[in-house]
């Protein structure tokens, strides 16, 4: 297993709009280790392919207290959302910024487990928060995307001004 590069925001690769899967192999199995290792040490809940500069559908979770519950989504798609709600998000693309933005609390979604098996999931709270941002990474969004104008220039701003620090 190997720790993947975390892109950050600007990084245009985090807008690739990622590639359905079709053959699920040996070398994606590898990939998704990678990923839950990467996730795990950052440490974040959840985290995209498109996040590490690939353009394919697949993403990775675990949003449970002790990190024994992985959850893994290939070609996800969300079928119903209900109750929107108000909470607190950060990324790990966008380091060190959480902010308040609208997602829904409860959400049923389907996708290919690791082995290439369908499943329908429904998920609450952290975890269908999750599912919406790692889904909105697939699509080529960012969760700031959900933020006034104003407010993502400051974020922008912050994060070259740290680029720059740490260069």
């Amino acid at each position: 297993m190997a720790l993947l590069t975390i892109l950050h925001h600007p990084d245009p690769r985090l807008r690739e709009v990622a590639e359905s899967i079709e053959d699920i192999d040996r070398d994606l199995h590898s990939f998704i280790e990678d990923m839950f290792e990467t996730m795990y040490d950052a440490p974040g809940v959840g985290l995209a392919a498109t996040q590490v500069g690939v353009a394919r559908r697949v993403a990775v979770m675990d949003c449970s207290e002790d990190r024994n519950m992985p959850i893994v989504m290939i070609n996800p798609e969300i079928l119903s959302a209900e109750e929107p709600v108000t909470v607190d998000e950060g990324c790990l693309s966008v380091p060190e910024h959480y902010d308040k933005v609208t997602r829904y609390r409860r959400v049923r979604f389907r996708a290919l487990d690791r082995d290439g098996e369908p499943y329908e999931m429904d998920a609450e709270d952290l975890l269908a928060q999750c599912v919406q941002h790692e889904i909105g990474h697939l699509d080529g969004g960012l969760y700031i995307d959900l933020l006034s104008r104003l407010k993502q220039q400051r974020i922008r701003r912050k994060l070259e001004k740290t680029r720059k620090r740490e260069a």
